[in-house]
């Protein structure tokens, strides 16, 4: 996939406002693979509807996206789980871990459907985000800081020519927030992949293409 374009899209909760200033909700706007994007948005304003719309876990909006050219409403729930596995990966708000379960066991079941990751690799990324000794502890018993490292983690196994981000660095210190932006940029690099970040104020320092006001 190289390009997700958004043409007149609208959150459906949306619909009935006189006015929207905005640089994506009711505009043309293109992301492209290999570039590197941030969403700036206030609290309220969808920041996180437009990467469930994206992602295709939620359809209530107006106008279309497309990926490639192709709208993505038709699409089949198989062509959805295709391209979760091998073309778009998310970094939920509110992580979406497995509280009953390890934070191994948690990034495992991901790697699992793809084998993009080998357990070295993941265990380095441990280590660079200062996690490696929560490696078999209960995601349960963990801070959100440290969950949202896990689920950061969890977000690279697999290929992707887009990698979205839904605040996450919120809970985090900025040494940490550093490491995870150097991280990401090696692996989106190696993939060529796009990079989309969103942020209600504290977001991952990187070389952004364009900053979006939502």
């Amino acid at each position: 996939m190289n390009t997700i374009e958004m043409k007149q899209t609208l959150p459906e909760v949306f619909a009935g406002r006189d006015t929207i200033t905005s640089d994506v909700w009711h505009r043309e706007v293109a992301f492209e693979k290999g570039k590197t994007y941030l969403v700036e948005a206030a609290s309220g304003t969808g920041k996180s509807s437009l990467c469930s719309f994206i992602y295709g876990y939620r359809k209530d909006y107006q106008g279309i996206i497309c990926f490639d050219g192709e709208n993505v409403r038709s699409y089949p729930v198989r062509r959805w789980v295709e391209l979760r596995k091998q073309s778009l990966s998310m970094l939920f708000q509110e992580l979406r871990l497995f509280s009953e379960l390890t934070a191994w066991e948690n990034i495992r079941i991901k790697n699992q459907l793809t084998g993009h990751s080998d357990k070295k690799q993941v265990r380095e990324w441990f280590e660079r985000l200062g996690i490696a000794d929560k490696w078999d502890q209960k995601i349960g018993r963990m801070s959100f800081g440290q969950q949202q490292r896990v689920a950061f983690i969890r977000a690279l196994c697999q290929p992707f020519d887009f990698i979205f981000l839904d605040e996450p660095i919120s809970h985090l210190d900025d040494g940490n927030g550093r490491v995870m932006s150097e991280i990401l940029q090696e692996e989106a690099r190696k993939q060529g992949a796009g990079i989309i970040v969103t942020s209600i104020g504290k977001h991952l320092e990187l070389d952004y293409d364009r900053v979006l006001k939502l």
